[in-house]
């Protein structure tokens, strides 16, 4: 592919393929993402046919993962989160926790070393959020004490995630070199993040309000969403460059300031059509990166694998919301969200290849249950139906 135009064809190829499969797929009830995934499987390397720009999508998908991360620190919910503290916090821990747990375990039956099975078992036991919210909104629960249950859990899962795309590095790199180095330079990435986040919530928080001010008092529509982009970016960029921090962090902080601000209602809704076109992107870059074959090859792990998703945490789930207590048509709705894997899935699979901790074959997997899984929560949120009985509005009486 010649570089002058290869952009342009990626760019093309990407958004073309992902708007038509994706509406195949809202067609068929399944979540857009599989549509999404599935074109960049037929643009990848691993199929016949018109290949991308292998090196310049991952570029692309890694602004898509900042204005992702952008995206969550803008609409994270501390009252959500506080309204469902009680059981989301002890709640997504201990799914986490079990989750990792069976994904360690398949990994050793596998033969993988613990760092992969524990990475393995890790990049399955965190939700979609995007998936999720999309199948309260159709369902009508979002607003429901079902969809705040659900929606703190996955915060929960959020946070966890944003320390450990910060940790992961570290604790992967603890593995060789001398110890006092090693733990010394964890030390002092740590403190450097924590002081990236303590300036950008003191300072930011005062600063990145009262720019937003000015920029709206320009009147320009195009200057205030060019300057929301310019902070995400800018931001993730400094928490990379000086802090040592990833840009996923920077973003997340970035969006959290702005979240708290008076405009920051404004801001995610001028930043959401580009989040929007760049998470595309960031889902045809990971579909890029999947090898199909591996359901022809490796059916037992795939198979395994799914079955700790959509299974292995949905029966962890359901023990925990019983041990709290719920009512049964709760605790199966929350243990249907939790049947499924996605984006910080991908992200966290990509960076455990990108440190060498992860390999292909296991990448593959990962990404295989995610695709099934996704495509198959419909069906599982139909069987919490019949299984816990959906619960009906009330009915309004007579004036």
């Amino acid at each position: 592919m010649p570089h002058a135009d290869s952009l342009i064809l990626t760019l093309v190829g990407g958004f073309v393929l992902a708007f038509v499969l994706g509406m195949l797929a809202n067609r068929l009830k399944l979540s857009p993402l599989v549509g999404y995934l599935l074109a960049g499987v037929v643009v990848g390397p691993f199929t016949p046919g018109y290949v991308a720009d292998t090196e310049l999508a991952p570029q692309l998908a890694e602004i898509g993962v900042i204005l992702l991360m952008f995206g969550v620190g803008l609409h994270f919910s501390p009252k959500d989160l506080m309204q469902a503290r009680k059981l989301a916090v002890p709640g997504a821990i201990a799914q986490i926790t079990a989750a990792t747990a069976l994904g360690w375990g398949l990994g050793r039956l596998m033969g993988l070393p613990h760092v992969e099975a524990a990475l393995l078992g890790f990049a399955l036991s965190v939700a979609s959020t995007v998936v999720l919210i999309r199948a309260l909104e159709e369902r009508k629960q979002i607003k429901t004490e079902i969809g705040r249950i659900a929606v703190g859990w996955l915060i929960v899962e959020d946070l966890v995630i944003v320390v450990a795309l910060v940790l992961l590095p570290l604790l992967i790199g603890a593995g060789s070199g001398e110890p006092a180095a090693v733990w010394g330079q964890i030390g002092w990435t740590l403190a450097k993040v924590a002081a990236f986040v303590a300036l950008m919530l003191i300072v930011g928080g005062k600063v990145l309000p009262w720019l937003l001010v000015r920029i709206a008092h320009t009147r320009s529509r195009e200057l205030f969403t060019l300057g929301v982009l310019s902070i995400a970016l800018g931001i993730a960029w400094v928490a990379y460059e000086v802090f040592g921090a990833s840009f996923a962090l920077g973003a997340f902080v970035a969006g959290l300031v702005l979240n708290g601000s008076p405009l920051g209602h404004n801001a995610a809704e001028r930043s959401l059509p580009l989040r929007d076109a760049f998470a595309v992107l960031f889902f045809v870059s990971v579909g890029m990166l999947f090898d199909p074959t591996v359901l022809l090859r490796e059916p037992l792990a795939v198979a395994a694998v799914l079955g700790i998703v959509v299974i292995g945490k949905s029966v962890a789930a359901l023990a925990i919301t019983t041990l709290f207590r719920l009512d049964r048509a709760t605790s199966v709705t929350v243990a249907a969200s939790l049947a499924q894997v996605g984006e910080f899935s991908f992200i966290l699979a990509g960076l455990g290849v990108t440190l060498g901790a992860l390999s292909r074959e296991t990448h593959d997997l990962i990404l295989a249950a995610a695709l099934l899984s996704i495509s198959l929560n419909p069906f599982v949120f139909a069987l919490a139906d019949r299984l816990g009985g959906r619960p009906t509005p009330p009915t309004p009486h007579p004036a």
